[in-house]
């Protein structure tokens, strides 16, 4: 479209956004250079798992809540779990959080290496799906389908099984996983490290388009370590809360054309979740080595460009092998088994309430309970990462579209279906009960 000819309009509608997690569709339409409408339209129904948790007991969140997402049901687990016990004042022993952590690395590893290799390496290559790209790339391709494996191992040996893990509970595990199978991992994933170094090596050489944009950062920050389990929600701009102080500093609406509610900042507006912000918020707290391999990849912690977050999600897979690999030896130099609490003995006198967040391979995850003196939950509140990125996604393409005057349909459908995948949105991790309103006349 001519820049001179501000009276042309434009369209671009994709009823099915592919290579995301969930299903949406996308509705941008722009007079001249000035976009007027942008809809992230998320259109699958609530699935209501808040009202599903009213009345049940606070030991079966983790079970139930971890149904939300197959791809990443540890964060949803571990969020519940940290939520129950903050409501119920239960300190959970260091073997367990260790455990936990190692939980979560594995977590990443799948999920980061899912993104990476099978949803968004192909727009950076020009393929319409890793299918394609397999026939030209199979070793590449075939990279990332081992290096995933072993996140999924990681799940399946410590959380019970691949995907919706059982092990889980309120307080620590069901069951300690056996020595010799942790051991079998460590050693997998010290010989599988080089890999996972080559990998974030090689989307560094991909090419990204010339874009940056002044975010709101927000990720969690803990003592000095990368945060993943616990901390403050901190931003770029100054925030810094506890999780008891989300619902005062995060509000969210209703939009018509989506059942995720949107979330932004009270008097702020949008904010962005996930790994570009954990890198920036947390880089000092990342290992050496891996700070080195992210300044030889030419990363810096001021990056603003979403297009690059694949190669900070690379980063966090070399940074989830070492962490692993790390507390592994930790557990396996150890000869004293975790403390399991009896649930029973922590139920309270009156109403309780408890929150945690803890961040999902895709950004924070926010999780609040209110449990009676039976241990039933009778109120609950669960804030996803993709709904906390929306407004920033539809704001990235009212910004990126203008600059795209000259494309035609289809150049500009790849870059705006790119420029969602940056988020690695799950779109199926709406969960809210929408409440409905009526008034009489």
């Amino acid at each position: 479209m001519p820049k001179n000819n501000s009276k042309r309009t434009r369209t671009i509608k994709v009823d099915y956004l592919a290579r995301v997690e969930g299903e949406g569709a996308l509705y941008l339409h722009y007079d001249g250079e000035k976009v007027s409408n942008v809809q992230l339209k998320i259109f699958e129904p609530p699935r209501f798992f808040e009202a599903l948790l009213r009345g049940r007991h606070c030991s079966e969140a983790a079970d139930i809540t971890a149904r939300i997402c197959g791809i990443c049901p540890v964060a949803y687990q571990m969020s519940a779990v940290h939520a129950v016990e903050a409501a119920l004042a239960i300190d959970i022993d260091p073997t367990v959080r260790t455990l936990r952590r190692v939980l979560y690395c594995g977590e990443w590893i799948e999920s980061h290496l899912l993104h990476i290799y099978m949803l968004h390496a192909p727009d950076f290559l020009g393929f319409h799906d890793v299918v394609a790209m397999a026939k030209q790339f199979p070793d590449i391709v075939a990279r990332g389908l081992r290096l995933k494996k072993i996140g999924n191992d990681i799940v399946n040996t410590i959380g019970g099984r691949e995907i919706h893990p059982i092990n889980v509970r309120v307080g620590g595990f069901y069951k300690i996983p056996d020595k010799i199978k942790l051991k079998a991992l460590l050693e997998t994933l010290s010989a599988a490290l080089d890999a996972a170094i080559e990998s974030v090596c090689w989307s560094a050489t991909l090419e990204f388009p010339d874009y940056e944009r002044p975010y709101e950062m927000l990720a969690l920050g803990h003592g000095d370590e990368y945060a993943m389990n616990e901390g403050r929600l901190r931003s770029n701009f100054g925030l810094d809360i506890a999780a008891d102080q989300f619902e005062d500093t995060i509000e969210e609406e209703h939009i018509e054309y989506s059942s995720a509610l949107h979330a932004r900042i009270k008097g702020r507006g949008a904010y962005i979740v996930g790994p570009i912000a954990r890198f920036n918020m947390n880089y000092t707290m990342l290992p050496k080595s891996v700070q080195m391999l992210a300044e030889n990849l030419g990363m810096q912690p001021t990056e603003s460009n979403p297009f690059k977050s694949i190669i900070i999600r690379g980063l966090e897979v070399v940074f989830a092998f070492e962490e692993a690999i790390r507390l592994l030896k930790q557990v396996l130099a150890s000869d004293q088994l975790p403390r399991m609490p009896n649930l029973d003995d922590f139920l309270p006198s009156t109403p309780v309430l408890g929150c945690a967040m803890t961040e999902a391979p895709r950004g924070t995850l926010y999780h609040r309970y209110e449990i009676d003196t039976q241990g039933l939950i009778t109120s609950a509140n669960i804030v996803p990462p993709t709904a906390q990125n929306q407004k920033s996604i539809e704001q990235d393409l009212a910004d990126l579209v203008p600059q795209l005057d000259q494309a035609d349909d289809q150049l500009l459908q790849h870059r705006c279906e790119q420029a969602i995948r940056n988020y690695d949105p799950c779109i199926s991790c709406s969960a809210h009960f929408l409440k409905i309103h009526k008034r009489s006349l």
